[in-house]
């Protein structure tokens, strides 16, 4: 079997490449850019699979980039894929456009609340989930998968999660944002889903990838033990937080999606794509050792 995986010098995409081949795949990884759908063409040329990850994730930047990027750049791998006769397409999406809601877990019927596609890379990561969603009822074999918030070794950029490792790790950050939280899963966990809507999931639907609903605390306290730190300790109201952002020294981007503690459920995951996620304490273990520059100890 052959896939082609765009974006596979990303974090998750990294662990898609490696779990594939792992599991006897050829992996096609080479750069293309996604403005040249010619060139995504001949990339696909005699792939079964293609695993579309390539996507712009940062709170802040020109908002233009991330239509670029995430909506032109998806509507090019979609129709390159189809042209070149692709058998199934699994279009890596977020959890962020499902949620989060408040009171509990989201699940893939539910929606983002409306302040929140202010963000740039929320309001397009949900356009080119629904161009995906469009092109599956027009017949394209395509599976959208929803990862929540992955944490584990490899976050080279780092993604926002890779920052929030590094900080704490280091002892940068004395402080959390009280209220927010994250459902942590393990990268590892996230790539293997990938193959699994690959082989099981259906044309069409959507898989939420996650692991635990925690705390920002409890995140923080998780980072720092593994760091051999004590946890910060200052807990700062959201008000407050959402008041220095205003003026200019918070990302307010970031503190809008704050809001709402990120709670979601993957049991539609785990019945159809017999996902099981690890306990991801072992998997912020790697993500600290990695950033630190050491092994991680392996857990009995």
């Amino acid at each position: 079997m052959r896939a082609y995986v765009t974006g596979a010098s990303g974090f998750i995409g990294s662990h898609v490449v490696r779990t594939l081949r792992e599991d006897g795949w050829e992996v096609g990884e080479e750069f293309v850019e996604l403005g040249d759908r010619d060139a995504l063409g001949r990339a696909m040329t005699g792939c079964d699979a293609v695993f579309h990850l390539a996507a712009l994730y940062a709170f802040r930047g020109d908002p233009g980039e991330f239509e670029r990027v995430n909506v032109q750049g998806t509507r090019n791998v979609l129709e390159a894929a189809r042209a070149a006769g692709v058998k199934r397409v699994v279009h890596t999406s977020t959890c962020a456009t499902c949620g989060p809601v408040r009171g509990r877990p989201a699940t893939e019927d539910d929606e983002p609340p409306a302040w929140e596609l202010r963000v740039p890379y929320k309001a397009t990561k949900l356009e080119a989930e629904r161009l995906a969603l469009a092109a599956a009822r027009d017949g394209s074999d395509i599976v959208i998968v929803n990862p929540t918030t992955p944490v584990g070794e490899g976050d080279r950029a780092p993604t926002p999660t890779g920052r929030m490792v590094r900080g704490v790790a280091s002892g940068r950050f004395r402080a959390y944002l009280g209220g927010p939280g994250v459902n942590l899963v393990d990268v590892r966990d996230v790539a293997r889903g990938h193959l699994l809507a690959w082989e099981r999931g259906r044309r069409g639907e959507k898989y939420l990838l996650g692991g635990e609903d925690k705390t920002l605390g409890e995140v923080f306290e998780l980072i720092a033990r593994a760091a051999g730190r004590k946890p910060p300790r200052m807990r700062v109201p959201y008000a407050a937080a959402r008041a220095a952002a205003a003026a200019g020294l918070l990302n307010r981007h970031e503190i809008a999606l704050a809001r709402l503690p990120m709670w979601f459920s993957s049991e539609k995951a785990r019945y159809e794509l017999r996902y099981e996620p690890s306990p991801v304490a072992e998997a912020v273990e790697r993500a600290v050792a990695d950033v630190l520059g050491r092994e991680a100890v392996p857990r009995p």
